[in-house]
């Protein structure tokens, strides 16, 4: 049986935040999207890391777009979800929502220790 591996937290947002823009998936953008949507700071250094990460899983795929002058002519690195990253991503949809199923409200759990 092959092993299994799940989505990380970040790798999941990052997935997720590409969908979001659709054509327009390029690192900075993708850090803008995450940083709206988390309400906090992301390191563009890290969502390129992951980025590559993920490419090199088979879970995005890039395209170097055309030079434009407002970058000094340095081309965009854009960034799609590849089949397998969208079925990984609708895999941690379900394990999570199966988890989140049947859980008491988190407010009961208020002074309780782990």
């Amino acid at each position: 049986m092959a092993k299994r591996t799940f989505l990380g937290e970040f790798e999941l947002m990052i997935l997720l935040a590409i969908l979001h823009l659709g054509d327009e998936a390029y690192g900075v953008p993708v850090s803008r999207e995450l940083e709206n949507y988390c309400g906090r700071s992301i390191a563009l250094g890290s969502v390129y890391a992951s980025l590559e990460r993920m490419e090199n899983k088979g879970l995005v795929s890039s395209s170097v777009g055309d030079p434009t002058p407002e970058r000094g002519g340095k081309a965009k690195r854009y960034f799609r979800v590849t089949g397998e990253g969208l079925r990984e991503v609708q895999e941690t949809r379900q394990v999570l929502t199966r988890l989140w199923q049947g859980l008491p409200q988190i407010t009961e759990w208020k002074g309780r220790q782990a």
